[in-house]
């Protein structure tokens, strides 16, 4: 075993004890992470899934990604059973129902013994993770396909130092990799990694389907009522919420309403809210009481809505940019054509430095920047413009999905045909000398 593995070992133990301390000391979510694990053995072992497809996201916003080419998998080839692995509890909680998957459930911490005995009991005929996921002893277990799709790289990124060989290594082990810029292929070629495409983000075609075929929600429409005057700001987080507050005491009288759907929903980070905004109301609230006084703010207290719920605001505020992971998820609201709002931390999602440059997306700094924006927005002309910038930005690159189903199906270089993967076995042999033996190809 080499140096880069034990040191890789050592840092999944570190973090397995971090969460379990985490745990221990009442963090809700760390708990999940642990308990949700517990049934993994007993859930596989009853799937009997022989030759199943294994997806693997890290949360929400990867299953996201992967979910159009997830359900071409599933109307070509309805008779193919699909798994769907997660590593975050904010994936699985808000998607363990999800009806395209035969099962739904978390990914084993990644050691040896559970990559091995994970893949034993599964025996998986292709596998697909998304976007950022390179769990190594997963990765060496594995003797199928494995591909990656959505995937982007940054020149800072372990995979393009000295010393991040182990992770070179486990790009070379994958038999193709869907990218979603031109950067991030040079990025790959740099490196002698050739067996990538360029096919774009999958969440286009996701976030288009949604606008396609837009959910209805009663209670949000009930709370709007025919205001065209309405912020939804979307997965916050403490920082951004002390913003909205600072903002909206200079509201009153405005005719503004402001909807907050914040990432975590815990009490106490909802008891948190409402002391800053008093006369808000919540979601569960508003819905239990058709009578109850339409209030002026509305806190969403459920997961699951977002996305449909950018269609009633007129402006969207997307959260997470005060922060150092960066914003989330903004092509939901810009799919209807809505201007964004966003913060200063956002330079790792090319979709939002190029919605910014583009003038689609206004980035600030801080409560004057984003007044300034709100006053801006007021004026018919640049909110048109803006909101026409967003709504043309998501047609514009549609087809991610159909560009990598496009490659899987053909024959490539790593002879996947159709991922049609026969019960009859062959041996093919990777560009880069990665002996993948018995592949079974989808019927």
């Amino acid at each position: 075993m080499g140096l880069s593995v034990i040191i890789y070992n050592m840092g999944i133990g570190l973090y397995r004890l971090g969460v379990g301390v985490a745990a221990l000391a009442g963090n809700k979510k760390a708990r999940k992470w642990i308990e949700g694990r517990k049934p993994v053995w007993a859930q596989l072992g009853s799937l009997g899934a022989t030759g199943a497809v294994w997806v693997h996201a890290a949360s929400l916003g990867e299953f996201e990604q992967g979910r159009p080419v997830l359900e071409a998998i599933r109307e070509q080839y309805p008779g193919r059973k699909i798994v769907l692995t997660f590593f975050s509890p904010s994936g699985y909680e808000v998607r363990k129902n999800y009806p395209g998957a035969d099962l739904i459930c978390y990914l084993p911490l990644d050691t040896a013994a559970n990559a091995r005995r994970f893949v034993e009991t599964l025996r998986p005929s292709v596998a697909i993770f998304i976007k950022y996921e390179f769990w190594y002893h997963y990765i060496k277990a594995l003797n199928v396909p494995l591909l990656l799709i959505s995937g982007i790289f940054r020149p800072d990124q372990l995979f393009f130092r000295w010393h991040g060989g182990l992770y070179r290594e486990l790009l070379r082990d994958m038999v193709h990799i869907f990218l979603q810029n031109q950067e991030s292929v040079d990025l790959l070629k740099g490196i002698g990694i050739q067996h990538v495409s360029l096919s774009g983000d999958t969440r286009f075609d996701r976030v288009w389907e949604l606008r396609q075929h837009p959910a209805h929600l009663p209670v949000i429409a009930r709370f709007c009522g025919d205001n065209k005057r309405v912020l939804v700001a979307g997965s916050t987080w403490e920082a951004d919420e002390a913003l909205l507050a600072g903002w909206w005491t200079t509201q009153s009288g405005t005719g503004r309403q402001l909807i907050i759907a914040p990432h975590e929903i815990g009490e106490s980070h909802i008891n948190k809210i409402r002391q800053q905004f008093p006369s808000a109301m919540l979601y569960s609230e508003l819905a239990a009481d058709e009578n109850a006084p339409r209030p002026d703010v509305l806190i969403i207290n459920n997961v699951g809505m977002l996305s449909a719920m950018y269609r009633y605001g007129d402006i969207a505020y997307v959260g997470g940019g005060f922060g150092k992971d960066g914003i989330h998820n903004l092509l939901e609201p810009a799919a209807y054509s809505k201007p964004v709002i966003i913060g200063p931390v956002y330079e790792k999602y090319y979709e939002a430095v190029q919605l910014v440059s583009l003038g689609g997306a206004i980035s600030i700094d801080g409560l004057k920047g984003f007044s300034d924006a709100m006053a801006a927005l007021e004026e018919p002309h640049i909110y048109l413009n803006k909101a026409s910038i967003a709504g043309d930005f998501i047609r514009d690159n549609r087809g991610p999905r159909g560009r990598s189903w496009n490659i899987l199906r053909r024959r490539h270089s790593f002879k996947i045909n159709n991922i049609n993967l026969k019960e009859n076995s062959h041996v093919e042999q990777h560009p880069h000398g990665t002996n993948y033996a018995r592949l079974r190809y989808i019927r």
